[in-house]
Parts: C-alpha cells; sequence; structure tokens
C-alpha cells in the first residue's frame, strides 16, 4: 500500500511538472511571437515611412526666382540660374521668360538629360530652338502633370510688357497645385486664381510686385501656403522677404537658398 501511495506521489508531482513544462513553453513561445509581430510590424512601417518619403512633393529654392520641386520620378525645375551642380536629372525645364536671370543657357545644360522636356515662353523656346511654348491660358499635360500658362507682366513699369505674352505656371502635380508668378505685378489674372494649395510670389519690387502687394495677392488667391523668392539677389532682401511674412494671410515658409521642403503637409 505504502507503495502503491508512493508511486501516485510521483506520479502526481510528474505530471504536475509536465504540465508546468508546457504552459511554460507555450508561454516562452507566445512572447517570442509577440516579438516577431512586433519586429515585422516595425519593419512595415518603416518601409511605408520609406515609400511615403520617396513618393513625398519636396520644394527647393535654388536662390533668386528658381526652384526644383521632386515628386516620385518626376523632377521639375523653374527658371534655374547659378545652379552649383549639374544634376541632369530633370523631367522637366519651365522657363518664365527670357531675361537673363530666368533664361540661363548654362543652367538648363546642367539640369537636362535625354527625356527632359522644356517647356517655356515663344521667346524662350526660339533661342534653344527646342521645348514647346506655352503662353498665358494654354495647359499643356505631360505624363500626369499638368502646366497651364498664367499672363505675367508690368502695367505701370516697362520691364514685362503684357504684349510679350510671358507666363507664370500653375503646376498641378501629385496632389497640389503650386502657383510660381514669374516676374510680374499684382495682375487681374493673379486676382482671379482659386484652388492654390501653394503659392510662389516675387517681392522685391522694382522689376515685380513688392512685399504689401505679394501680401494682397494672397488675399485673393487664399493659398494655404506661400513662399517669397525674387529677394537676395539683383533685387530685394531679406526684410522684404520678413514683411511679406508680416502682412500675408496665409503660412509663409521663408526659404534660405538650397533649402528643401515638403509641400504634403
Amino acid at each position: 500500500m505504502t507503495l502503491f501511495v508512493n508511486l501516485q506521489k510521483n506520479y502526481m508531482q510528474g505530471l504536475r511538472l509536465l504540465i508546468l513544462t508546457v504552459v511554460l513553453g507555450l508561454i516562452i513561445c507566445g512572447c517570442k511571437k509577440e516579438k516577431a509581430d512586433t519586429k515585422t510590424a516595425d519593419t512595415t512601417l518603416k518601409e511605408e515611412r520609406t515609400k511615403e518619403t520617396a513618393m513625398a512633393l519636396t520644394l527647393q529654392w535654388l536662390g533668386h526666382a528658381g526652384f526644383k520641386l521632386c515628386h516620385e520620378d518626376t523632377v521639375i525645375y523653374i527658371d534655374p540660374w547659378k545652379l552649383k551642380e549639374s544634376p541632369h536629372d530633370a523631367t522637366f525645364v519651365l522657363v518664365s521668360h527670357s531675361h537673363y536671370d530666368h533664361y540661363s543657357p548654362k543652367d538648363i545644360a546642367k539640369v537636362r538629360g535625354p527625356k527632359t522636356k522644356l517647356i517655356a515662353s515663344a521667346d524662350v523656346v526660339a533661342g534653344e530652338s527646342a521645348g514647346e511654348a506655352i503662353v498665358p491660358g494654354l495647359t499643356i499635360e505631360f505624363d500626369g502633370v499638368r502646366l497651364t500658362g498664367v499672363a505675367a507682366y508690368n502695367f505701370d513699369k516697362q520691364f514685362h510688357p503684357k504684349a510679350n505674352n510671358w507666363v507664370g505656371f500653375v503646376i498641378e502635380v501629385g496632389s497640389k497645385r503650386i502657383y510660381y508668378a514669374g516676374d510680374t505685378d499684382l495682375t487681374k489674372e493673379i486676382k482671379g486664381l482659386k484652388d492654390i494649395d501653394v503659392v510662389l510670389l516675387p517681392v522685391g519690387g522694382t522689376y515685380t510686385m513688392n512685399a504689401s502687394e505679394a501680401a494682397e495677392a494672397t488675399q485673393h488667391i487664399k493659398p494655404k501656403q506661400a513662399i517669397p523668392y525674387h529677394w537676395g539677389d539683383i533685387v530685394g532682401s531679406l526684410a522684404d522677404a520678413e514683411r511679406f511674412a508680416e502682412l500675408a494671410e496665409c503660412d509663409i515658409k521663408i526659404l534660405t537658398p538650397g533649402q528643401i521642403v515638403s509641400l504634403e503637409q
């Protein structure tokens, strides 16, 4: 009888040990699976963020009146001038008019690749013997990018006659509508623009609208964001950009030459 009791006790102890081992094993496996799931989730999140970054719409101020827009595989240069590098990465080069600080053949050559499309005022296209001319009111669409010419001219200065058909651009790329004004006063065409997410406006005066006139433009256009240019070289100063920021009725970003910002907010 005593032997039977001892055997029974040993059996119960062994069974308890086996159950405890199984439970501990399940807990350890569960922890490992949870860690693996967490790692997988973290990896997926990082991959998604990397993909989003690659697809993000970014804007770089090249200085003076030049900009670079990037979205996925599309690279758009606007009035490139005084570039320090030669990336040859342009999908599109947009040139508003033929003044030397906007139309620079050597800078176009620095960004032009074998498939680059030049979209510019007629006198620039003639100067390059290449590209497609755009005039105010004309819309051109390539590879998911939509470009509309907007009249850019002076009405109380002689520098940019309306008869020249020089332009600014409404650029539709990604999910945004971006307006680049070119060299212009505050015209009725600008006042009539609608549904613009980001405006790029000259603020230096003399040849274009000044800071207060550019600020008034934001009252008419009602963009989400505005970025001043045409300051820091030839004409205009940081004070003009800051004055614009004080008066404008939207979010303002004052960039330094070379600075890149996301337009996805």
